[in-house]
């Protein structure tokens, strides 16, 4: 193979370092920067479709807002269903009262409020007023209550300190005061450093962290130093104009009735709506901002809100000690759930619980945005992580897999709960044996596995053929079945044959959920010594495809 540089439209080529810290967001179409167009429209569709009820069953969700962005391009942006459709949680509006979802429709985030909180703290520490490996009692001396004088800033950032996942200090404690201190004295669930726990109340504490060093409320803090500087115009605490924004749940208890914009996270709005954990309210169009920013380094239009050093810290891995855990600093990365197949060890993201998530892909320098308001009216209704998938997944279907040898590749396609073969015909391998030579291309989940496989009987049986891969001067070797990722480019493969008659095949097999961008095969080679068996590049027609499919890109 020639190595070729990395370019934006390209899966296989992936970027190391951040853009440019001039680019700015423009409109433009996916073929503009070089994007399969009919992915993005299938994601579309999807997430259109979850609006309505199956039969016996409820929408995924009210409606949706989902924003695409690629090399400094928004390549698509759709707005589709109701911002505010039910009275309370079983009963729909007249329709004539029915809310239509708008492009610059106001979300609440819920949890992907605390990717503002950490990066709040991250300029604290990029400034020098907070070190990572400290003590949080040695900010906030009462945390050190009932033994967590040891849980850093750190653990509370990548969710490893030790501390349980929630709390009711809404119905639990009588004011604000009360409800914090309950925070700082809550007493670890697990021994600091030991597990990874998603928390909240690691968050609210960090919030907290932020409001003492700064001396001002959380939500000015990050107004002035993260909103503002870059133009987030419709992104705060506490929206003035409730017809803006997407409608939540019906909550009885508390009895709040339909909550329309105020926060859906009973904790937050206890605390009056503005915390570590939750709170913030955003657009697509914002969060697209966010998004380039970060990608650009920590600037965005002249105005830098982090240095490049603190983004390299938000999205490196600080749990290798948990393995499918991976966590920046707030950031999750590396998430296939929600992530799909722009899913990487250098994606980032968050999800919220109202429906919303943001995924930005350094490797790629792409980011999907998906908001929806799934506990419109009831959080019962169930989970939108399908429609998460389908948003990132369809972007990253959209990029190109540049082929290793010549103008095509066979492509292992992209579905769910399948499998897929490409077969050889047979060939007589004489006593010498033969060499198998062929260039792989695997980015998939861990669950979802190819497998090459040779048959002397016709194809009646098959048995795995074990093969080794060399990658950038490294070589492993696999029992004839491998999955996973390996930095989104070519490997070269090769297999010893025994003699005699046999077919080969390439079998990709995938479980009911999460993709990623897929299997590739491509410069298929058969030789013993000068001798050419089998030449599938020159002849791809001698191969028979079952669900595989010659691909430019």
């Amino acid at each position: 193979m020639t190595a070729t540089p990395a370019s934006a439209e390209d899966f296989s080529k992936p970027f190391h370092g951040f853009a440019p810290p001039t680019t700015v967001l423009r409109d433009g179409s996916p073929a503009s920067v070089g994007l399969d167009p009919a992915p993005i429209a299938a994601a579309v569709a999807q997430v259109r479709g979850h609006e309505s009820a199956p039969p016996d069953g409820h929408p995924m969700y009210a409606g949706a807002v989902g924003l695409m962005g690629h090399d400094g391009k928004v390549v698509e942006r759709d707005a589709s269903g109701w911002a505010l459709r039910y009275a309370d949680a079983t009963t729909e509006l007249p329709r004539d009262q029915w809310v239509p979802m708008r492009d610059d429709t106001v979300f609440d985030l819920a949890s992907v409020s605390k990717l503002f909180t950490s990066l709040a703290v991250t300029q604290l520490v990029e400034e020098g007023k907070v070190e990572l490996e400290s003590p949080v009692a040695t900010y906030l001396p009462e945390f050190a209550a009932n033994g967590k004088e040891a849980v850093t800033v750190r653990h509370l950032l990548t969710h490893t300190s030790g501390f349980t996942s929630w709390l009711p200090l809404w119905s639990k404690y009588p004011d604000k005061a009360s409800r914090i201190k309950a925070v700082m004295d809550q007493p670890l669930t697990n021994p600091v450093g030991s597990t990874y726990l998603y928390s909240d109340l690691n968050l609210i504490t960090l919030g907290v962290l932020v409001e003492r060093l700064r001396g001002e409320p959380l939500d000015r803090v990050v107004a002035e130093r993260i909103t503002a500087p870059l133009g987030m115009s419709k992104t705060g605490y506490n929206p003035i104009d409730r017809t803006r924004t997407a409608a939540t749940e019906y909550q009885s208890a508390p009895a709040r009735g339909m909550v329309w914009g105020e926060v859906h996270d009973e904790n937050a709005w206890s605390l009056g709506g503005v915390a570590g954990h939750a709170g913030v309210f955003s657009t697509a169009d914002d969060l697209a901002v966010l998004s380039q920013a970060l990608l650009n380094g920590g600037t965005y239009r002249g105005h830098r809100i982090l240095s490049r050093d603190s983004v390299t810290a938000l999205i490196t891995n600080f749990n290798e000690a948990f393995p499918g855990d991976d966590h920046g600093l707030g950031f999750e990365l590396n998430q296939r759930w929600y992530m799909d197949s722009l899913s990487g060890p250098r994606t980032a993201g968050h999800t919220g619980y109202t429906g919303t998530s943001i995924v930005i892909d350094f490797s790629s320098r792409s980011f999907a945005i998906l908001l929806t308001n799934r506990v419109h009216p009831s959080r019962s209704w169930g989970s939108n992580n399908l429609a998460r998938r389908e948003w990132a997944g369809g972007l990253g279907q959209a990029l190109r897999v540049r082929p290793a040898v010549g103008a095509t590749a066979w492509s292992g396609g992209a579905a769910n709960a399948a499998t897929h073969t490409l077969t050889t015909p047979s060939v007589a391998v004489p006593a010498s044996g033969a060499r198998l030579g062929f260039d792989l291309f695997l980015d998939t989940e861990e669950t979802d596995l190819l497998t090459l496989e040779r048959s002397t009987d016709g194809g009646a049986t098959w048995q795995p053929l074990p093969f080794t891969t060399r990658d950038r001067g490294g070589e492993s070797a696999s029992d004839g079945t491998v999955s996973g990722t390996r930095d989104r480019h070519w490997l070269q493969a090769r297999a010893d044959l025994p003699p005699g008659a046999q077919q080969l095949r390439w079998r990709y097999t995938t479980d009911a959920t999460n993709l990623g961008r897929g299997v590739y095969v491509d410069g298929i080679r058969l030789t013993a010594g000068r001798a050419v068996l089998l030449d599938a590049e020159k002849s791809p027609t001698l191969l028979t495809a079952d669900g595989w499919t010659l691909r430019s890109r």
